[in-house]
């Protein structure tokens, strides 16, 4: 079984330290709306930790690259966590709503910033073969502590109080963050390769991308304005429009979760033994055909469709992923993983703004809109992608 999985010390050391520090993170970070509002923050604190939270998920990702270039993964997986426990120690020892704003600006994007290192070491300790699993179990695993980190945060907080029980959840994060860098010096080996690469700037970074990469990369646009124009407006859609209450949304949202989970394996199975192309473009085609198929959902039962539909849309993310690791420069392949990130997610921050426009003219252009943007990402990959497969494998730069 842990052939099959790939995995190994690393791959497993890896794993646990995305349990211990994402479980941290989202047990207090979910609830910090309203821990704002009880130490006397305002709506406005709130807006601003929402944009935080989307702005340094999007810049983080090319510094994160770099500085797993430069180092190597471990010395980098050890800043990153580092930098995430002086955020939460900072929140916790001074109770005021603007330190958690600054706080946040050190713990919010820990994702974003050790995706790049973590993609680079998936690549490095597992053979091409197997780095469509690799990913998978990493989206996997990272889903553990987003399920379960709200319900142990909530639990807390029912039992201690708004402030307190946040404070606790805090004080929790912080300890499973220290756990992550213990766990990081003990079980990862330094990369050899980490102290003589050449960080090279964003420019001359773009300018490396193999043309497969930059068509990938278009697609992926286009795919996320589909996902991103209507994503805010799906529970509105849901709740508002058709009836649907809080309680049957909290279970579509768990049954979207449960369908992305089951499919991660089964697919990076079949995906690390063929083309990866296949795989992209049944994901596109599972984002396109969302909106559309929400736009005829309202009632119940169809919202139950539409978001099995939604949970796999994750159905090639991780072979995505691991393709963008075939195409990039072995010298370079965090820095890739994360200006690709970076220029995708800037852009299509856009989305969010454009959505709210299309909603507003009305739901069905909204919807529409989003679909043909699907539509047009995904011809565009049909056309222009490249997959690696068994017959292609003299084309990877590993």
């Amino acid at each position: 079984m842990t052939a099959f999985l790939g995995l190994n010390t690393s791959m497993t050391a890896m794993l646990v330290m995305v349990i211990c520090v994402g479980l941290g993170e989202r047990m207090a970070e979910r609830f910090l709306p309203i821990y704002l509002l009880a130490l006397g923050g305002s709506n406005f604190a709130i807006g601003a930790l929402g944009g935080l939270q989307n702005l340094l998920g999007a810049l983080y990702s090319l510094p994160g690259g770099w500085a797993s270039d430069r180092w190597g993964h471990r010395r980098a997986l050890v800043v990153f966590n580092l930098v995430a426990l002086l955020g939460f120690i900072l929140v916790l020892v001074v109770p005021r709503w603007w330190a958690v704003l600054v706080g946040a600006v050190f713990f919010i994007a820990w994702s974003a910033v050790t995706l790049p290192a973590i993609m680079s070491l998936v690549a490095r300790v597992l053979p091409q073969h197997k780095r469509v699993t690799g990913v998978s179990l990493h989206s996997l695993v990272r889903r553990i502590p987003m399920a379960l980190g709200p319900v142990l945060g909530g639990a807390v907080i029912a039992g201690f109080g708004i402030v307190a029980g946040i404070q606790i959840a805090f004080g929790i994060a912080a300890a499973l963050c220290l756990a992550g860098v213990v766990l990081v010096r003990a079980f990862i080996p330094e990369d050899p390769l980490g102290t003589k690469k050449k960080i090279l700037p964003p420019l001359r970074l773009f300018r490396r991308f193999d043309p497969a990469l930059r068509s990938l990369l278009l697609s992926d646009i286009l795919i996320r304005f589909c996902e991103q124009i209507p994503y805010a407006f799906v529970v509105v859609w849901a709740i508002n429009l058709h009836g649907i209450t809080p309680v049957q949304f909290g279970v579509l949202t768990a049954l979207e979760m449960t369908t992305a989970a089951l499919i991660y394996l089964p697919v990076a199975r079949f995906a690390d033994c063929g083309a990866k192309k296949p795989f992209v473009v049944i994901t596109f085609i599972f984002f396109t055909t969302f909106p559309l198929v929400l736009l005829f959902s309202r009632s119940f039962p169809m919202l139950v469709v539409a978001f099995v539909l939604r949970g796999l849309k994750e159905f090639g993310e991780p072979t995505r992923k691991s393709l963008i690791l075939d195409l990039a420069p072995a010298d370079a392949r965090a820095g890739t993983f994360g200006l690709y990130y970076l220029i995708r997610d800037v852009i299509v921050a856009l989305a969010a703004f454009g959505g709210a426009w299309l909603w507003q003219l009305s739901p069905t252009v909204n919807l529409l809109t989003a679909t043909a943007f699907g539509a047009l990402g995904t011809l565009w990959f049909v056309v222009y992608g490249k997959g690696f497969g068994k017959t292609a494998q003299k084309l990877t730069r590993s």
